[in-house]
């Protein structure tokens, strides 16, 4: 039920509403029809605009280019017409095609641009700064009931007075904490020690985006408050800040431990890193000793080089080692790391670049982090302030008395819910009921792991009035936004108009043979070859003077050409080619050098080409044939076929241009 706070406020609202129509009404008689087509009106703000936005080369408004526009845009509004009147706006796949367009076009107006703008900012200055750090994470599932989550905050607060009583982080790490990658392992017979928490470096969107706030917020060697992620709670440990690596490209060679090492293997190991280190300095090429020593058989055989990589994709005793080579062909000393000795050697850098050169790769970033549901959050928050959002939390909870585990698998009965009929929530001028929460869970309801009821239905509630919100707000655009629904008008008509042109223009000109040859009967002499001339072209290659005479003799005698070429081009060998066709003046250099007229012209050299002409006949201007301007001759049966449409369509509708508006774009 709905109280005199509820009550007043949508009279506030509807009030708005009033004021917004009587304020629409005044703008209407500021702002005339200049234009109607049919039944449509077109004022003279909504033409001036899209004049100007399909103005590309900046012309000025004079009289004659705002009368051609006009003629072409009556042209288009009929054609709209014509297909509102076909009932193509009713079609399942134009209706479908708007529905995909409007999508793309309404997610910019769908996101909190201060907040989007905010975290971009936030993440460029992050992305400026790699961060080492360490966590003790108690792991608690998201969906975890109040219970178990204060059980899950007071267990890591125990953890963080232990550690500030005195207690190392890293020990209590490898006793305490649920990432299991802090315990030492054992992988193919080798131990491959724990992290003990380490992490090692990392920038902005490398981890999930409240563990990365704990990070950035929290001074080096310091420990964190708990924070809360999808993983549980954690504590943050900062062990090193330093300037972004950027991406690197290195060399490295390595000399692995073996299986149990001893202490006698890491001396000889050691002794050999420092003679390879030794031949380094004195100048021995380091390819060459990667490719003889190092043990990372994957690189060795590229000279120890490894694709580029950033700070998050090493471990930290390698990017610290990297940080410290300022030069492209700077070479560390030998250092240790739990898989052996390493030597590496700067082949490339990439500093981070500035913020519009990453911009795009922060926005693409931005879109598939976690963090933008922070936007999200924003823009639900506005939303609910701008349409009076108020709701009766009691009316959820009696969802609690209906909700069984059945749910869980995906087969909770909706039917159980038909007593439950009160009002759930208010938003702007909907209301939302008990019955369409309960739809709605029936509705999206899947097999997953099951949780606390009450979590369930209170996470479920939240999804579906964030998602009611953004529903109405969707719905909201065209009246909100003038640009949103002159973008929307224009991808309408323009689909509409598209595929009413290619039913009446473009498909029937292809399709319509008998049209198309009619239309061709009555204008082939639109489409004339000028003089032409009938002869054959003789080229032969590397060919003997007897082949050549005997070509020249055979032709002026006028035997068959393919007689011709099988004689001249015996043992399967080709020396002699014939282009027989009818030419036009600058088809080829050849015909345009010679006389028409019917002859055998004497032979032309060039290297090892000769080439002579065979004249047949000089032809007189004649109609080019469908076959070969079919496509022309479509192009203009399609232009023929549209004026013709124009011209039916402008005696159906009725057209009127209120001349004084016009004049007055003109004189503005």
């Amino acid at each position: 039920m709905l109280n005199n706070a509820t009550f007043n406020a949508m009279k506030t609202f509807f009030a708005g509403i009033l004021v917004f129509i009587s304020f629409a009404m005044y703008a209407q008689d500021r702002d005339p029809a200049l234009l109607t087509v049919g039944k449509e009106k077109v004022t003279k703000t909504d033409f001036v605009n899209i004049y100007q936005k399909n103005n590309i080369k900046g012309d000025a408004m004079d009289r004659k280019s705002l009368e051609e526009y006009l003629d072409l845009y009556i042209n288009f509004k009929l054609k709209v017409l014509e297909a509102e009147e076909f009932g193509l706006d009713t079609l399942k796949t134009f209706k479908d095609e708007l529905a995909g367009y409007r999508k793309q076009l309404a997610q910019p107006y769908l996101i909190d641009e201060d907040i989007n703008k905010y975290l971009l900012d936030e993440s460029y200055a992050r992305k400026q700064f790699d961060i080492r750090a360490s966590h003790i994470l108690v792991k608690l599932d998201k969906n975890a009931p109040p219970k178990d989550t204060l059980e899950a905050y007071n267990k890591i607060m125990k953890i963080r007075k232990r550690i500030l009583a005195g207690e190392t982080f890293e020990n209590l790490a490898v006793e305490l904490s649920d990432d299991l990658s802090a315990k030492d392992d054992i992988k193919g017979g080798r131990t491959i020690p724990g992290n003990k928490g380490d992490l090692g470096y990392f920038s902005a969107f490398d981890m999930v985006y409240p563990f990365e706030n704990g990070a950035y917020n929290t001074k080096v060697g310091e420990i964190s408050m708990p924070v809360r992620s999808d993983y549980g709670y954690h504590l943050i440990k900062v062990i090193d800040k330093k300037p972004a690596m950027g991406k690197v490209q290195i060399a490295h060679i390595l000399l692995l431990y073996p299986k149990n090492v001893s202490s006698a293997d890491m001396d000889h190991l050691k002794a050999k890193a420092d003679s390879i280190y030794g031949l380094l300095t004195s100048g021995t090429d380091f390819a060459q000793l990667a490719k003889e020593t190092s043990d990372d058989k994957s690189t060795a055989t590229k000279g120890g080089i490894m694709p580029w990589f950033g700070s998050n994709r090493m471990i930290p005793d390698f990017i610290y080692q990297i940080s410290k080579l300022q030069n492209k062909g700077d070479v560390t000393p030998p250092f240790s790391t739990h898989f052996g000795w390493h030597i590496i050697k700067l082949i490339d850098r990439k500093p981070i670049g500035s913020f519009e050169e990453t911009k795009a790769e922060l926005k693409q970033a931005l879109a598939k982090s976690d963090r933008n549901l922070k936007s999200k959050e924003s823009l639900i928050h506005k939303i609910k302030k701008e349409y009076f959002f108020t709701e009766d939390l009691k009316s959820k909870n009696e969802f609690v008395k209906v909700m069984d585990t059945t749910v869980f698998a995906g087969k909770w009965d909706v039917a159980k819910a038909a007593g439950l009929t009160k009002n759930l929530f208010l938003l702007g001028d909907k209301t939302f009921t008990q019955k369409d929460f309960a739809d709605y869970i029936s509705k999206n309801q899947k097999s997953m792991n099951k949780q606390d009821l009450a979590v369930y239905i209170d996470n479920a509630y939240k999804i579906f009035t964030d998602e009611s919100c953004l529903a109405y707000e969707d719905n909201q655009l065209e009246n909100k936004y003038p640009e949103f629904r002159s973008l929307m008008k224009e991808y309408r008509d323009g689909i509409l108009l598209f595929d009413l042109t290619d039913r009446k223009i473009w498909s029937k000109a292809v399709k319509d043979s008998t049209g198309l040859q009619e239309y061709y009967n009555k204008n082939k002499t639109n489409y004339m070859w000028g003089n032409r001339l009938d002869a054959s072209v003789y080229t032969l290659v590397k060919t003997s003077s007897k082949d050549l005479k005997k070509a020249r003799k055979m032709a002026s005698k006028g035997i068959d050409e393919a007689e011709i070429l099988k004689t001249i081009n015996h043992d399967s060998t080709v020396v002699l080619s014939i282009d027989h066709k009818k030419f036009s003046k600058g088809d080829n250099p050849q015909i345009d050098g010679i006389a028409w007229e019917k002859s055998v012209t004497k032979p032309v050299v060039s290297g090892d080409t000769t080439i002579f002409v065979a004249v047949h006949q000089n032809i007189p201007p004649e109609p080019k044939l469908l076959g070969e301007i079919k496509g022309l001759v479509t192009a203009d049966y399609q232009n023929y076929l549209e004026k013709e449409w124009i011209k039916s369509l402008r005696q159906k509708y009725p057209i009127s241009v209120n001349k004084e508006v016009f004049n007055s774009i003109i004189k503005e």
